[in-house]
C-alpha cells in the first residue's frame, strides 16, 4: 500500500458532521443530536501538536515492547479539517525534545515489532520538516 494512500478511518455523523475517533456506530456523542446514522470516512493525514509526553513504563500486555523496554513520545494531534485530537505515538527516534506544540506532524506507517517472520504495523505521527 502507498503510505499516501494511509489514513486512519474514522466515522461521522449524518444528522450533525461530527467526526469520531475510533468510529463510532451505535449513537451519536454529540450531546445535542439524536442520530444513529455513520458514515466511515478517511480522517485527515496531517495535524497540530496539541499536547506530546513521553511513556517511560512499559505498557501492560497485548503491548509488545523492546526487551529492555525503550521509553516512546506520544502526542496529541488536532486535525484541522475534523476538529477532533486523536492521541498516538511519534515517530521512532523521535522524543519529546524534538518537538513542541504547534508544530506540524503526518501520519506514518511503522513497524512496531516483527514476530515469526511477521511484520506488526501501526500508524505514527512523524514531525514535518
Amino acid at each position: 500500500m502507498d503510505e499516501a494512500d494511509t489514513h486512519l478511518i474514522g466515522s461521522r455523523c449524518k444528522r450533525c458532521g461530527t467526526y469520531f475517533f475510533p468510529g463510532n456506530v451505535t449513537f451519536c456523542r454529540n450531546p445535542s443530536c439524536e442520530s444513529d446514522e455513520f458514515d466511515a470516512v478517511p480522517l485527515s493525514r496531517e495535524g497540530t501538536i496539541w499536547s506530546y509526553t513521553d511513556a517511560q513504563y512499559k505498557p501492560p500486555e497485548p503491548y509488545v515492547a523492546a526487551d529492555p523496554f525503550e521509553p516512546y513520545a506520544i502526542a496529541a494531534v488536532e486535525l484541522a479539517k475534523e476538529r477532533m485530537i486523536i492521541l498516538g505515538q511519534l515517530a521512532k527516534g523521535v522524543t519529546v525534545d524534538d518537538v513542541t506544540t504547534g508544530m506540524q506532524v503526518e501520519l506514518q506507517l511503522q513497524t512496531l515489532f516483527t514476530k515469526d517472520g511477521q511484520d506488526y504495523v501501526s500508524w505514527v505521527w512523524q514531525p514535518k520538516r
